[in-house]
């Protein structure tokens, strides 16, 4: 299926066709090369790249960030050097640490462009392994919500806590309660800076969907992620609309598409799930974990993750309401932050009433 049906692999606005070849496995993915050979993309329309001639020849300059560096370099800077030789082209890289553009310079135009576009799909490629390092978020956290929120917890380690690995660390942090709607990897300043525009960007859409006005919405009722309640990982809270309409889902899967055609998010799924994580197992590890979930559902990333058993948790609080409130603002948070109110620190905000 690799050949018949090859991975699309989408950059900006252009579309490469990924051709299959033979992959090893490697215990460490960043310490070890990679390469993107010269079968692996079709051949670049000359019209696609800004190519400037030089006196000696061509140039080009693409931005990458700086953490994306050592992948274009590979171990020992083998990939690198295969790339310069495959292409006949000089590539100059910014030191390590230090934010600037890649050079890619050669004798013919076509050697030029073929170096840019095996560097875009590399650096596509890896950028795509990176943990994510911000989200997009309702903040759920005013003081009616932590209270129910406690009072929830309460509850349910007096009546659950013999249940198998039911125990307090399961719990999210009240104070950073909240809707993920979709995960970014930003890599420097630039891109966060990028994905403020576009969040500003989706006001005019907001605007017409709710008239500017806050979206009043409940947070009643749990449901988990798997399909055992027996072996669960994350339990959560539901959140919709008191009037039962669409808006909050409608806003939340046009957020996905803008992000996603910016190039700053992948689309996991068609529509965005809207929950809010009450207890998680992989708070039973680290206290700051985040909702992996939200991508991977089913996937961790401990090799052993504990489940607990949650019947008796949905039996006694399937319905129970944690309360009514107020969204009228969007987060760009930062992931393993924390800000003077106790939520995530916050890189741009977009405030839709």
């Amino acid at each position: 299926m690799e050949v018949l049906r090859p991975t699309l692999i989408r950059i900006g606005e252009r579309i490469y066709r990924k051709n299959f070849i033979q992959e090893q496995s490697c215990q460490n993915e960043e310490e070890d090369d990679f390469y993107t050979g010269p079968g692996d993309c079709a051949d670049e329309p000359c019209d696609a790249f800004t190519v400037e001639e030089t006196e000696r020849g061509f140039q080009c300059k693409l931005e990458a960030p700086s953490p994306l560096y050592k992948y274009i370099i590979g171990k020992k800077g083998e990939t690198k050097k295969r790339l310069e030789m495959e292409t006949r082209t000089s590539i100059s890289i910014p030191k390590p640490g230090m934010e600037g553009e890649i050079v890619i310079t050669g004798q013919q135009r076509s050697g030029v462009i073929s170096a840019q576009t095996r560097i875009d799909v590399l650096l596509e490629s890896f950028r795509k392994k990176q943990p994510f390092t911000h989200f997009l978020s309702f903040a759920l956290n005013q003081p009616e919500i932590q209270q129910k929120f406690l009072q929830f917890k309460e509850e349910v380690l007096e009546k659950c806590s013999k249940d198998r690995g039911v125990s307090s660390s399961l719990f999210q942090n009240p104070a950073k309660l909240h809707l993920t709607l979709g995960t970014l990897v930003l890599l420097n300043e630039r891109e966060i800076q990028k994905a403020c525009e576009i969040l500003q960007r989706c006001k005019e859409d907001f605007d017409k969907i709710i008239g500017g006005k806050p979206l009043p919405v409940e947070m009643t009722g749990i449901e988990y992620m798997n399909d055992d309640p027996a072996m669960m990982d994350v339990l959560y809270a539901k959140v919709c609309m008191k009037d039962r309409s669409d808006k909050l889902q409608v806003i939340a899967d046009r957020l996905m598409e803008h992000f996603v055609s910016s190039g700053l998010m992948i689309k996991e799924w068609d529509r965005v799930k809207l929950h809010a994580t009450v207890m998680n197992t992989l708070f039973r590890k680290d206290p700051n974990a985040e909702e992996r979930n939200y991508i991977n559902i089913g996937k961790s990333p401990f090799k052993e993750r504990e489940s607990f058993d949650g019947r008796k948790i949905m039996k006694l609080f399937e319905n129970f309401c944690f309360g009514e409130l107020q969204l009228n603002s969007v987060h760009l948070s930062e992931r393993f932050s924390t800000d003077s109110s106790g939520y995530y620190a916050t890189s741009g905000q977009l405030t839709f009433s």
